[in-house]
């Protein structure tokens, strides 16, 4: 298999970044693959890229051994011969299907692993074939509105050859790409398995952001909960939990493709290279206990939330308790002389009016005492 590459062009022009031209953004349904063969080439997914941008970097341990190069179109790619013993093809967007099959037919994949790239709501997942190694794995993000967010990048790693397929372009990778320039760095010197550990690590480095804003935002919704309860909070801790289920989804099939990898035998990842997989595999165990940690504080967020709420409810059924306890004698004694009795003594007193006023008054007094002794308001 010859390491070069070229990206089919669209007969209706370049999009401005010498791409293929933009097609309208389109969600496939999962359900509109139904019946069609394995291998199918059809987008399933809702985020897409209008464009599609390929680049190129070859890379190597001298300190000249680099060059990037941006794809216009396929006389460009058939012309194109490597100059440098490791590659890496980062391609941007999936809204061109004859670009996938291009880059699948240059460097020899599989048909249902075009598929899997191109079915981008599956879980994250490894899988061997001779002579390269898929790995499917998402990239989490959380926006200014607090959604979290996730996309597909499916990796191949070949011998020497590195290719990426992203949804949208994220700047995600641009560190590596900073640190490839660089003939010093440890990418430059141990090639393209150690340049597919360094992908890996940025996608599980996002979800310390992306944890560590979550527990930012429980920690505001315990302070608030604390000084007063909104119905409102009640929608936000759960929305809190719905988030942290989404990260956790994402983290566990992630560590059991990290684990597959750093198992593997020598044909695709050294022993050096196994070793730093190790440590990205330490990185998703300690995500995956922050997260059961952050949801169980969810859950007790919940729990304070409805605790604060009985006890405001009790504070308030106690003060109309004591409400009513109070006016309950005050109706009695408006009743007793409320009776149609003609021989009521106090009826006929000149200071029975005030007789009573003055009983309810003491009645009054003397239960909130009471009550205010035994600190029931």
């Amino acid at each position: 298999m010859a390491n070069g590459y070229g990206v089919a062009k669209r007969r209706n022009g370049l999009g401005r970044h010498g791409s293929a031209a933009p097609r309208k953004s389109r969600h496939t349904p999962r359900a509109d693959k139904a019946g069609l063969q394995p291998g199918t080439l059809l987008y399933v997914g809702e985020k897409q890229a209008e464009t599609t941008l390929a680049t190129l970097i070859e890379f190597g341990p001298n300190e000249g051994d680099f060059v990037e190069t941006t794809f216009t179109s396929l006389d460009e790619g058939r012309e194109f011969r490597p100059r440098h013993e490791t590659l890496w093809l980062n391609l941007h967007g999936l809204a061109n299907v004859e670009i996938l099959k291009f880059v699948g037919r240059r460097f020899g994949l599989h048909p249902l692993v075009l598929e899997d790239i191109l079915n981008t709501e599956q879980r994250p997942k490894v899988e061997v074939y001779p002579g390269y190694v898929f790995i499917s794995t998402r990239l989490i993000s959380i926006d200014d509105a607090g959604r979290v967010e996730s996309e597909q990048v499916s990796i191949v790693l070949m011998h020497g050859v590195v290719l990426t397929f992203q949804e949208q372009p994220t700047g995600t990778f641009e560190g590596i790409r900073q640190s490839l320039k660089n003939a010093q760095s440890q990418v430059r010197r141990l090639g393209a398995d150690y340049l597919v550990y360094a992908l890996l690590d940025k996608l599980v480095d996002r979800y310390y952001t992306v944890l560590e804003q979550l527990g930012e935002r429980s920690e505001i919704l315990e302070d608030a909960i604390a000084e007063c309860d909104d119905p409102a909070q009640l929608g936000e801790i759960q929305a809190l939990r719905r988030k942290l289920m989404f990260v956790k989804r994402g983290l566990w099939p992630t560590r059991e493709v990290i684990n597959v990898l750093q198992r593997d035998d020598p044909d695709f990842f050294r022993d050096e290279t196994q070793l730093y997989l190790r440590d990205v595999y330490d990185h998703t165990v300690q995500l995956i206990e922050s997260t059961e940690t952050l949801r169980d504080l969810a859950s007790t967020l919940q729990d304070s939330y409805r605790a604060q709420q009985s006890q405001r409810l009790n504070e308030q059924m106690r003060v109309l308790t004591v409400i009513t306890t109070i006016f309950m004698p005050l109706t009695l004694i408006a009743g007793i002389y409320g009776m149609n009795f003609e021989h009521i003594p106090e009826l006929h007193w000149h200071f029975g009016y005030y007789y009573a006023l003055g009983l309810m008054g003491v009645v009054t007094l003397g239960l909130g005492a009471y009550f205010w002794l035994r600190r029931w308001f």
